[in-house]
């Protein structure tokens, strides 16, 4: 098949990261175009001009299919996950999957803003002292909130297996797993005295890393470590109270 295109910034995972380990799960050729290349930049900006593209994204990421250029995460995931067997057939499935794919993104819009709580156009040091009033309410409050709420679908998800929805894998698994890796990067005190609450949320992230096609990756140098311009970055003092 011709090689999917994946727009989106070349030094940090971000939301991108999303897109990638469901492109490696299902083992389908893609080209992540900025990654160390001025041409692979501009046909990024390209990607979000509606000079030219009648139907440019607001940012990335971005997917390139044929003729296809289908922006949001979300977006782009449920499209993936219904061409390359990463979501239910059924409708009831699909909608599931893309609930629970909206729901994870809200908590990685929080994580963000615990480090960026004024503007994303000022720098960190700019808004230390509001972001470590956003992060405390962050790792107490809704850290847990979240977490809970998913290991509650894992819980009730009357398929065998350790899945968010159905008897096999699918993108949602893939997502939860970055996400709970972000958070470990970003408050690793906090997840860690939390982790005993989430037992199945665990074993779902322990399941994924082991997958060969994800472990391969993890390996590998497409994987581009958690680093502090991204969206789960590690400040000390933000987990402090």
């Amino acid at each position: 098949m011709e090689p999917y295109i994946l727009y989106y910034w070349p030094t940090i995972q971000g939301r991108g990261e999303f897109v990638r380990l469901a492109l490696e799960e299902a083992g389908v050729p893609y080209r992540d175009v900025a990654r160390g290349t001025k041409q692979g930049m501009a046909q990024l900006e390209a990607a979000l001009d509606f000079a030219g593209e009648p139907q440019a994204a607001f940012a990335p990421p971005v997917l390139r299919a044929g003729e296809l250029l289908i922006g949001q995460t979300t977006n782009i995931l449920l499209f993936l996950g219904a061409r390359h067997g990463l979501a239910p057939r059924s409708e009831k499935g699909r909608l599931w999957c893309n609930q629970l794919q909206l729901t994870i993104a809200d908590i990685v819009a929080e994580a963000h803003d615990s480090h960026h709580p004024i503007s994303v156009n000022s720098y960190y040091e700019e808004q230390k002292k509001e972001a470590r009033a956003r992060s405390r309410y962050f790792r107490a409050e809704r850290i847990p909130k979240f977490l809970g709420y998913f290991e509650n679908v894992l819980q009730a998800n009357p398929a065998r297996g350790n899945f968010a929805v159905g008897a096999k894998l699918t993108y949602v698994d893939l997502s939860l797993f970055q996400l709970v890796e972000g958070l470990r990067y970003a408050f690793p005190k906090t997840m860690m005295q939390l982790a005993p609450q989430w037992p199945r949320l665990t074993a779902l992230c322990d399941m994924v890393r082991e997958r060969p096609n994800i472990a391969a990756y993890l390996r590998s140098k497409r994987r581009i470590p958690f680093n502090e311009d991204g969206i789960f970055r590690r400040y000390p003092e933000l987990e402090k109270n």
